[in-house]
């Protein structure tokens, strides 16, 4: 992979507004008449779930053992607000997940991963590095470097990225941020920049923010050329106006 140096943060809340960011949870971007109300599993819908359920070693705890590993800190509860105290992340929202079996509305391997991503926090690797994981649809890693933290992916929105990085210097003692690196132009990985880094100091090379070569190029395509389409898609694809429950958005 070739690196470039960007001189600027470019694209940070463009996507954002392009995908009707300030639209709440809940609303429904759908035409009106265009869904119907949730009903009970289909026999066919229970028999395909049952059938799976029994093809998958779901009591296995190995995933939950590696994915709480290494387990430092989180925020209780994990709310994280705008300025104006819109709702950016809940957590909370996710709580009904976490105990008992698979309804039958629900796929029993996309329950089990959901329980699986509310495992949420502040988690070290190895020595020197560390993860906020669940804060967001991405994760933040954090490299105790020489003279400051190297970031690497810092979120989807500037609050969950300050959230985050707010609670490793609070675990692990402050640091300024002496680098960030995007692994990619997906607008989780690096929507929340200005929350780490400002444009002064990434401008001037203070700071050095690190990307794939085509980095500019191909987040401008994806999130403002195609912005309207792919912000679209996305409330097709997870669901994210359907109220979070058996019946509708699972994770």
């Amino acid at each position: 992979m070739q690196l470039t140096r960007l001189p600027i943060i470019v694209a940070i809340s463009v996507f954002l507004c392009a995908c009707g960011g300030e639209q709440k949870a809940g609303t429904n971007p759908l035409p009106a008449g265009s869904h119907t109300e949730p009903s009970s599993a289909a026999p066919a819908t229970i028999a395909a779930n049952n059938a799976l359920r029994k093809s998958l070693r779901l009591n296995d705890p190995q995933d939950f053992e590696d994915a709480r590993r290494g387990f430092i800190a989180t925020l209780d509860p994990l709310e994280i607000r705008s300025a104006t105290g819109a709702m950016v992340w809940s957590g909370e929202s996710y709580k009904w997940q976490n105990s008992g079996d698979a309804p039958d509305t629900v796929n029993p391997s996309l329950w089990r991963q959901a329980k699986l991503n509310n495992i949420h926090g502040l988690f070290k690797v190895k020595a020197g590095i560390y993860q906020v994981r669940g804060f967001d649809l991405a994760n933040m890693t954090l490299i105790e470097g020489e003279t400051g933290w190297i970031i690497i992916d810092p979120l989807t929105a500037i609050e969950t990225a300050a959230a985050a990085l707010a609670l490793a210097n609070k675990e692990l003692g402050a640091r300024p941020v002496s680098a960030v690196l995007y692994t990619h132009s997906h607008i989780d990985h690096f929507a929340g920049a200005a929350a780490v880094v400002s444009e002064a100091d990434a401008a001037s090379g203070k700071v050095s923010v690190i990307a794939p070569k085509h980095f500019v190029e191909e987040s401008v395509s994806e999130n403002v050329v195609a912005g309207r389409v792919m912000g679209r898609r996305a409330f097709y694809m997870y669901g994210m106006a359907l109220p979070r429950d058996a019946t509708g958005h699972v994770g």
